[in-house]
């Protein structure tokens, strides 16, 4: 059997098994790609001439057993492989953090253009860092700036030390235990980017398996998803140089934050390579509510 049937053959079986894709890939054959080759220990981004090699038995029985261990499990592949990729970067992941998807990768790509004037940017907070991706992939697009990286959670400042040390980025990203504002004391920044916890009770209850997976803290936000969003918009504030920008994901939660929060003058944002949810407000607009 050659890689690209082995991959071919684990996409049906997933397809049958309707497992839930969404944590980074988003078809049965992404998902069987990403789990065939690191299986076979062959880079993700393996080309064609790749796809032809034949696989020998034992090899092609490690790629099976990883595939039954997803349909069986219900456990997202990137927790399996232990790598995700988030901005065009590598990032290692486990069970203690949630799993980078959040379509803000294309906003810092980008480098928060036409939001910002990169050259200003000196100072980021990553509110709610998780594994460190947003923290680690800002710091790559800022290469002058300092990142402050929070999470409530530490283990998943743990998850996120061991990414840092891997990026080579210890003297520009520094890891806080903190409950969103708390351990910053009067530190201010030019951009806050946060991915924080959106998920209400009722959707929490009725999501695919998979999300079982995942710290029930980066997602369970109280009764309609608002509590730590709340605490965000109250608090910002405060925490932004004139002219700073914060940047927030809501998901599915966007609506109710758009009922709640009436008076803002939210700027919601498109993606090309999809999702949404996201909404930017300045400083100003903050104060002035």
């Amino acid at each position: 059997m050659t890689v690209g049937a082995l991959i071919e053959r684990s996409a049906r079986r997933l397809r049958r098994a309707r497992v839930f894709f969404g944590h980074g890939t988003g078809t049965a054959r992404d998902e069987a790609a990403a789990l065939v080759l690191h299986a076979l220990r062959l880079p993700p981004d393996a080309g064609p001439p790749v796809y032809r090699r034949a696989v020998a038995a034992a090899d092609a029985a490690r790629a099976v057993a990883l595939v039954t261990r997803r349909i069986r499990e219900r456990m997202p592949s990137a927790y399996l492989t232990g790598v995700t990729w988030f901005a065009g970067i590598a990032f290692r992941v486990d069970p203690r953090v949630l799993i980078p998807r959040s379509p803000i990768a294309e906003l810092i790509e980008r480098g928060f253009t036409p939001w910002v004037d990169p050259a200003r940017v000196a100072r980021i907070l990553d509110l709610g860092t998780g594994s460190g991706c947003i923290a680690i992939a800002c710091a790559k697009v800022f290469p002058r700036a300092k990142v402050d990286a929070v999470d409530i959670s530490a283990d998943a400042l743990e998850v996120a030390a061991s990414n840092v040390r891997w990026h080579r980025l210890a003297r520009r990203v520094r890891l806080i235990h903190s409950d969103h504002f708390s351990a910053l004391g009067s530190a201010t920044y030019d951009i806050i980017v946060a991915n924080p916890p959106y998920v209400g009770a009722r959707e929490l209850r009725s999501l695919p398996l998979e999300y079982r997976h995942e710290p029930r803290v980066a997602l369970a936000a109280g009764p309609v998803g608002l509590d730590s969003v709340t605490i965000i918009l109250r608090e910002a504030a405060r925490h932004l140089k004139p002219r700073g920008l914060l940047v927030v994901e809501v998901g599915n939660t966007e609506s109710a934050v758009r009922r709640f929060f009436r008076t803002l003058p939210f700027v919601w944002l498109e993606f090309a390579r999809g999702g949404g949810g996201v909404f930017l407000l300045t400083r100003e607009q903050l104060k002035a509510r």
